[in-house]
Formats: C-alpha cells, sequence, structure tokens
C-alpha cells in the first residue's frame, strides 16, 4: 500500500507499543467487553472480508491475542466474486470490488471452521443473500454450528426481489430482513449498517426493532476511481466500496449517531489503523472496534492496536476499557 496508508499505521501518535517494561505498581486495566453475551477478552476484532477465514493471518500473529474473527462474509452457495480488476489505492484509502467472493457456507463449516476451533477467540460469522430467503437459510444452517459466537448480517446487499434496491438502505427492507433472520437464529445477532443512506439512524432505529442484538458501522463508501490517460474505470466492476482513513470521520459521526438512538451495544468499523483511533470510536459509544484495511498494511496490527489500547487505559488511570464507551464531552 502507499505511504498514505503506512504512515498511518507507523507515524507518530499510533499507539504501538515497541517495548514494555514491567511495572508491578501499576494495575492491569479490565480490556473485556460484551457484546449482546459475546464475551471478548478484549475490544478488538477483524472486519470481514480483510481477514480471511483467519487461518491466512496465523502464520504472522497469535490469534489468542484477538478479541474474535469476524471472517469473510459467507453466501449459501460458492460465490466466485466480480471481474479484476478488483482492488485499487485511492488516497487515503483504497476501493474494493471484490464482489463477496468466498467458499459458501457449507464449504467453511467443513473446512475452515474447524481451524478456528483451536484457538480461545471468539468466531463471528458474516453472513449476505441476495433475497430474505436467502439469508434465512444461510443462518438457519449456522445456528446449529459449534463454535459459532455470534452472526453478523451484511445488509449492504442488493435484493433481487425489490429491484435490486440494498436493503440496508431502505428502513423497511431493513425491518423486513432482519426480522425473518431473527427467527432462524438463538445466536447474538449483529447487523452491519451501510453508510449509502440518508439517515444512519433510521436504519439503526429499524434494525433494532426487527430483533437486533447489536450493530456494526459503519461498511463501506460507495466509490469509484478512473484512470485519466485510458479514461477507463480502475475497476472491473467499474464502482467499488472506499475505505481506509479517508472514511474514518464519516464512520465517526454515524457511530456517535446511533448511540444517540438505539440502545444496542455498537461496534465501530471504518479507518481504525492506530489504538487513538480505536479509542476515539469507543469515545462516540462503540463498544468494541473492527479492523479492515490496515490488515492489508501491516497483518500484526490487530494485536498492536490491542495492545495500545491497553497502554491508554494504564497511562490514563482507567480501570476497565467499558469507561470510555459514549464518554464524548459536548
Amino acid at each position: 500500500m502507499g505511504r498514505d496508508l503506512k504512515m498511518g499505521v507507523r507515524g507518530q501518535g499510533s499507539g504501538v507499543r515497541k517495548t514494555k517494561t514491567p511495572n508491578p505498581e501499576s494495575r492491569i486495566p479490565d480490556l473485556s467487553v460484551n457484546i449482546a453475551g459475546i464475551q471478548l477478552k478484549n475490544s478488538v476484532m477483524t472486519a470481514s472480508g480483510t481477514f480471511g477465514y483467519g487461518e491466512e493471518y496465523a502464520p504472522y500473529m497469535n490469534l489468542n491475542r484477538l478479541g474474535a474473527v469476524v471472517v469473510k462474509g459467507l453466501s449459501l452457495k460458492p460465490r466466485q466474486g466480480n471481474p479484476p480488476p478488483r482492488i485499487v489505492e485511492t488516497a487515503a484509502g483504497m476501493l474494493n470490488s471484490i464482489g463477496l467472493q468466498n467458499v459458501g457456507v457449507e464449504a467453511f463449516i467443513e473446512k475452515k471452521l474447524p481451524f478456528l476451533r483451536k484457538f480461545d477467540t471468539k468466531v463471528i460469522v458474516n453472513f449476505f443473500g441476495d433475497s430474505i430467503d436467502d439469508y434465512c437459510e444461510v443462518a438457519k444452517v449456522l445456528d446449529t454450528t459449534d463454535g459459532i459466537a455470534g452472526l453478523e448480517m451484511n445488509i449492504s446487499c442488493p435484493n433481487k426481489q425489490a429491484g435490486w434496491l440494498e436493503f440496508g438502505t431502505n428502513p423497511d427492507l431493513t425491518f423486513r430482513v432482519v426480522s425473518a433472520v431473527r427467527r432462524f437464529t438463538k445466536l447474538p445477532l449483529i447487523v452491519k449498517l451501510s453508510p449509502n443512506v440518508m439517515d444512519i439512524t433510521v436504519i439503526a432505529k429499524a434494525a433494532a426493532d426487527a430483533g437486533a442484538d447489536a450493530l456494526s458501522l459503519i461498511n463501506t463508501l460507495s466509490g469509484m476511481a478512473v484512470d485519466a490517460y485510458t479514461r477507463r474505470p480502475k475497476l472491473g466492476n467499474i464502482i467499488g466500496g472506499l475505505s481506509g482513513p479517508a472514511i474514518k470521520p464519516v464512520a465517526l459521526k454515524m457511530v456517535w449517531q446511533a448511540f444517540k438512538t438505539v440502545k444496542l451495544p455498537l461496534i465501530g468499523i471504518g479507518g481504525i489503523m492506530t489504538a487513538e483511533d480505536a479509542i476515539e470510536f469507543m469515545i462516540v459509544g462503540a463498544s468494541a472496534i473492527q479492523i479492515g484495511t490496515a490488515n492489508f498494511v501491516d497483518p500484526q496490527v490487530s494485536v498492536k492496536i490491542a495492545d495500545g489500547i491497553e497502554e491508554y487505559c494504564q497511562k490514563n488511570k482507567i480501570a476497565a476499557v467499558k469507561e470510555l464507551v459514549g464518554s464524548l464531552r459536548v
């Protein structure tokens, strides 16, 4: 990745510790959080689509150090995704148009989940569908599968039964799909919200009213990139999802708005490259955070951010990370 992203991880104020000098007098802060009944050892999760199925990152870090692994989004059947090129770097971020390529829910259970069961880290499965029936079928399969702590619904998907309007951009569709899935699973249900809406609070309330146990936000912003010399789009699918530091101010605003609107645990996502970024999301109302694009810059960044959060709490005499949640002073 280019300089804009690298500086976000390695630059000044990253909150990443290089060495640790033991101090027997310092109190170890309580980093644990509870998201809709899912007890996490710390607030750091990986964002779906940026961490594969966990096994891809295992050679570079200790998965036991994470609060949770959120796996690549799953559909009822395997999906090939969009034509290349599928990733383009942009100023302070990246555009992707992977097209939700995945192995399908059955292959995940058979071939991917056994590896994740070896670790003392919660597994949250992201899933999606092209119709309400698709969502329900995937949820039904996952509901009876051992080793899954919770489900995360990606509702930024077009509904083929409603003119390909995205579920997550319409409150009525949001309510319908979430309430339908709710009937097919007893697992904690996290609904991942799209930022491509007029008012995030309307969608957040629809998801909450439909039975969501928690919300994660935000997903990527819709965008595109063009080559000025060839006059062609840089992505094979023309339009993609923007992520990285460029979207952090939008994500912070939307987490804060959702925090004031619904009484559900929130998971903040969007441009988190450092421990300081993560802490900002907690201050505006997130109980936990997910790290996405930063994983492509530094595969160990999630653990470094967890360490940075601990150091911040120690230096600021914060006994429990939960004290940060919603502590914005206005």
